[in-house]
Order: structure tokens, then sequence, then C-alpha cells
């Protein structure tokens, strides 16, 4: 058991914790609806600073005790954390942050509450600094503990400009500007940025952004409409605005297609949520790429997602710039008031619907097939077709015997699912059963849709409760045992979505999914490993998975990504190991046993912040575990 650090290792970690004082004392003043709490947390942080500074100064005189050691650690640990809480904020969502108050100030509420903790570990009367930093010291920390117990107040207007913005279709300007004002979403650029972060959180809920998202999305363009195309020029003389009519204004980065670096007219998400026009990655799929270009990463799902939110940034650019808004290309010609696709594609489904419902076999297998494309081609057409009442037929052609026929009519729901309102059209013409069948006994083709479109369906939550109870998730794992590559990305990815509702953790646990994902872990080579991390780190939260996973023999292969793989994997892999060591004294001496230590130490130093995170937790159950396996050294200090 370590007795104490050495000189070096001491300053070591004091240098660390005067480093994190400084690098927290310095970030940005948070201007948002969280200014209140993310300035008391800096101001109190700070304070510590004198502490630190004065016992690295003093450090070659003094050898620290293994108590003085301990809470240091502790503390550095909280202060990590603090960091990376403090950056979500002044980089994150101004809008979400507003809308998720509460559970923010909770997050603050548990650091004020973790710091404290390690304040309580330090032995301040056995340390060798003076009575004034003492003083300081015994002040902070008297401030911590009666900030644990002091919620922040809430704010009363904020709050109510919030739910009035939400409930009416035009709120009052006087309330659109306070939020404004209170969220600094004052510019353009401002919303641009609020865009980026709006997406990037889309990005992180796995695909499943829920109704709290669409909240953002319809308060984003509220604030979009009422801010005035005048802020434009706000602070510019008279001589620079001249000169500005005579060159063209520069388009920003986040408007052009990464493609073909043009301003975009339709802009569309793929799974790896980057934006591009729709034409280009359209072409770049249609041309057998099956990975996104900007970021290279395989990509999960093919279905385009518009960004409807940087759509309307870009229409109010081009509005304050003078610059004509690029016409959106596609099929859509000459259309009537009203109608919702052009009168071609139009008359075309009119004459499908009359093939779908009254025509014989094989007229209902073409109509089904040109249904398919048609949903496919843009999304106009999908709003047409579910309009013309074809999802109920398409529904009903899932059962049929003709296994073409099937294929069409689930890969044409799958094309329709794609536009949020059919979704629910969808599931109230009772599909899910007859997808869940599909998905069990039809071609591979239609099995592999099948997939696709659960998980396309699963992006509301409520679904997710009713797919899992379908019986889809054994039939899922059957998928990514013998499906082709993309069949087994698709099966992967719905298995994933569904497993964030904890009641299909359990299912999934049971039907049998551990054993294929370790299998699929370990070949490296299948191009399956990130799927089966990410779906195993979301299991491992539930006592069952946790379970199921420790008898797979897992450590091995976890300790082999954490040295060897990519940084969201290593993560993935730090968080299973985390939860198979958290009360498993079994696991954890296997994992140290297996070598995990140095590997944790390296990915605490190298890894994502959420990655540090675990390996830090790990080496301190380690060390713990240490504490308690050497009772004899421990009754020694």
């Amino acid at each position: 058991m370590i007795m104490g650090l050495t000189g070096d290792s001491e300053g070591q970690l004091l240098i660390q914790l005067a480093e994190l004082v400084k690098e927290i004392s310095g970030l940005p003043e948070c201007r948002n609806s969280c200014k209140k709490m993310h300035g008391n947390l800096v101001r109190r942080i700070k304070l510590l600073s004198p502490l630190f500074e004065e016992l690295r100064d003093g450090n070659e005189e003094s050898t620290m005790k293994i108590e003085e050691i301990k809470g240091f650690e502790l503390l550095k640990f909280a202060l990590d954390s603090a960091k990376e809480l403090l950056q979500s904020i002044n980089e994150g969502s101004k809008l979400y942050q507003a809308l998720q108050k509460d559970q923010i100030a909770y997050k603050f509420q548990q650091m004020m509450e973790t710091i404290e903790a390690a304040l309580n570990e330090i032995p301040y009367d056995e340390l060798d600094i003076s009575e004034e930093v003492r003083e300081q010291i015994e002040l902070v920390h008297a401030q911590f503990r009666r900030a644990k117990g002091r919620p922040e107040s809430p704010d009363l207007q904020l709050e109510h400009d919030l739910a009035v913005a939400q409930k009416e279709k035009d709120p009052d300007p006087a309330i659109l500007k306070r939020l404004s004002d209170k969220l600094q979403l004052r510019t353009i650029n401002d919303l641009s940025k609020e865009s980026v972060a709006f997406h990037e959180l889309v990005i992180a809920s796995g695909g499943n952004p829920g109704e709290r998202f669409d909240e953002m999305a319809s308060l984003l363009k509220k604030l979009k409409d009422y801010i005035p195309t005048e802020n434009s020029e706000a602070g510019t003389s008279e001589g620079e605005k001249g000169s500005m009519k005579h060159r063209s204004p520069v388009i920003p980065d986040d408007f052009r297609c990464p493609i073909s670096l043009e301003l975009m007219k339709d802009p569309v998400i793929v799974s790896t949520g980057q934006t591009y026009e729709r034409s280009c990655i359209q072409k770049w799929l249609d041309a057998g790429h099956k990975t996104c270009p900007k970021t290279q990463q395989t990509l999960l799902h093919t279905a385009l997602t518009p960004n409807y939110v940087l759509k309307s940034l870009i229409a109010l650019w081009c509005e304050s710039n003078s610059v004509e808004l690029p016409k959106k290309q596609g099929t859509c010609r000459s259309r009537k008031p009203g109608s919702s696709a052009s009168d071609c594609d139009r008359t075309a489904i009119i004459n499908l619907m009359e093939k779908l419902a009254n025509g014989n076999s094989e007229q209902q297998r073409a109509a089904a097939g040109e249904l398919r494309l048609l949903a496919k081609r843009n999304a106009d057409n999908r709003v047409c077709i579910a309009e013309a009442g074809a999802i109920p037929l398409l529904v009903e052609l899932l059962s049929s015997t003709d296994p073409r026929t099937q294929e069409h009519a689930v890969t044409a729901l799958l094309n329709l699912s794609i536009n949020d309102s059919n979704k629910g059209t969808i599931v109230n013409a009772g599909a899910i059963p007859d997808i869940v069948d599909v998905l069990r006994i039809g071609s591979m083709e239609a099995r592999e849709n099948a997939a696709a479109t659960l998980f396309s369906l699963s992006v509301i939550d409520e679904n997710k409760v009713a797919i899992g109870a379908a019986g889809a998730i054994p039939a899922l794992i059957k998928l990514l045992c013998e499906g082709s590559p993309r069949g087994k990305k698709d099966a992967a990815t719905a298995i994933f979505n569904l497993s964030i509702y904890q009641g299909n953790k359990a299912r999934a646990v049971r039907a049998g999914i551990v054993p294929p994902l370790m299998r699929l872990l370990k070949d490296a080579g299948g191009g399956m490993v990130d799927e089966a991390l990410a779906i195993l780190a979301i299991l491992a939260s539930h006592q069952e998975g946790k379970a199921a996973i420790g008898q797979a023999d897992p450590i091995p292969v976890l300790l082999e990504v954490i040295q060897t793989g990519s940084p969201r994997n290593r993560e993935n892999a730090a968080a299973i190991l985390w939860s198979l060591c958290t009360g498993n004294s079994e696991q954890l001496k296997l994992a140290k046993e297996s070598g995990a230590e140095e590997a944790l130490k390296d990915l605490s130093e190298s890894g994502t912040d959420r990655a540090k995170r675990k390996a830090g937790s790990i080496l301190e159950l380690f060390q713990r575990f240490e504490v308690k396996e050497d009772p004899v050294s421990l009754s020694s200090l």
C-alpha cells in the first residue's frame, strides 16, 4: 500500500491543482441564464489558489501523509469535473440551459457537495501553511458548506417568458427582446452558434432528441424571426456601410456545404451529425459511399434529416445581406395553392393509390415499388404520399406473402418515416407488430429495412416502449448475428436507441445480446467494434446488463480497447470497466491483475474528458481496494 508520495509526486499533484484553479479562474465570463451559478463556483474555486501555491513553494521540505494525499486527489477529481461542467455551460446551447435550468442547478449543487466533501478530507491543521492562508481556506470551505444546502433561487421572469414564448404562436416582441438579451442571442452570429450547439446536443442524444429539442427548435425560429435585420450593420460606420455595398458578403463557413463549398439551399444532417447540401450528399451516397465525407466515419444509416434551424438561419443571413435566397432544386414545379408536391408527382401518387387499394397482386407490388422511390426522392413527396392515405395501405402489404411486395412496403414506410409527422401516422396505423414480423421472417433486404424503420420510429420515446413490447429486440439480435454488414449496423443502431429506455435494457440482456456483442467487440476486422461498445456501455448501467457482461470475460478486450482504440471507444470501454468494478471486488481484482492500472493512468492523461473521469474513478477504486486488502499496513499509519 502507498504510505505517501515522493516529493516529486507531491509537487506534481500540487502543480496540477494550481494549474486547474488557474484554468478555471481564466474561463470566459458566463453571460447566459446560468451566469450566477457559473460565477459563484468560479469565484469560490479561485479562492483556493493561495493554498496550492504556498504548499507547492514549500514542498521541498515536507512530505505529505496519506490522509493529505487522499484529500488532494479527491479535490483534483472534483475540480476536473467542475472545469468540465463550467466549460459545458460556456460552450453549450443557451436555450437548452434555460429550459433545463433546474437540472443544471442540480448539477451545480452536486458539484458544490463534491468539492466540499473533498475539502473535508484535507487536514488543514497538519498542513505547513501560514495562518492567513489557513483562515482563507477555512472561509472558502464554509462558503462551499453553506452553498451546499442553499439551492439557486428560480428566475421567475425567465420561466414566465419561456413558457409564453413556447405557448404562443406570435409572442409579444417585448418577451422575445427579454429572452434575446437574457440568453445573449442577439445577432445572426449568435443564432448560428446556437444552431451548432443545438445539433451537437442531438448527436449526443444518440439520435433521440425528444420533445425538449422540438421546443428549442421552435423557440430558436421565433427568436430568428424577431431579430431585426439591421443587426448585421450595427456598429458599422457610414463609410464602411458604403463600401460594403460594393463587395460581396463573406458566406459563413457553417452555411457552406463541405462538399461543394457553396451556400446551402436544402441542408440535411447525416448520421454523424454533419450537415450537407441534400443534392451533394445524395450523389455521394448514390455513388456507393458508406462514409461521412467530412469525418470519414462509417454512416450508421443513410437517412437524411432536414436541418430546419440552419435553413432558417441561412434565409435570415441572405435577407440581411441582400443575397438572393438559393432556389431549392427538386421535382416540384407549378404548385397549386395548398399542394404539397408537384402536379406531376401528385398525379402519379393518386394513380398509384388506386392500384395500391384496388389492383391485383402484381399492380400492388409495382405501386408499392413506385411509392418507395417517390418517398425517397424528396420531402414534399413524403408529405403528399401520407396525405393521400398511403400509409395504412402500405401497412396492410407488410403481411403480403410476396417477398418483393413486402420489401417495397417496408422500405416505402422507412422513407416516409423520415418526416416526423409521418412517424405518428405509421404507428397509429398499427405498423409496429407487422414491421417486427417482417424483421423476423422477411427476406434479408426486408429485415434490414425493417430494422432501419424501427430505428427511425424509435426516435419518439413512447415508440421505444411499444417496439420493445412487440418483441423486436430478439429479432434485432438475430439480424445482428447473421445480417450483411449494412444489416448488422441497422440492427445495432436500433438496439442502441431502444436500449435508452430502461425496460428494453432488461429485454435485450434476457434475449442474449451480450455474447454476440462480445464476439463483435473481439473481431477488430468486422467493422462493428464502435457499435458493440456503445451498446455494451448503455447496458452496463443496468444491473442485469452489468452481471451478464461480467460473466463474458470482458476485461482483457476492454483493456485492449483502452490502450489502442479510438477516443470514443476508449471512453466507452472505460465506462464499461467502471460499471463492472463499482461494487464488485472480484472484477476489481481481475482488472488490477490484468494490468489495468497502467492503461488507465495513460487514459486519465490522454483521453476525452469523460474517459479521464472514468479512469480516475477506477484508479481511486484500485487505491481503496489496496487499503482494504492490506489492513496491517493501514493499522501501522
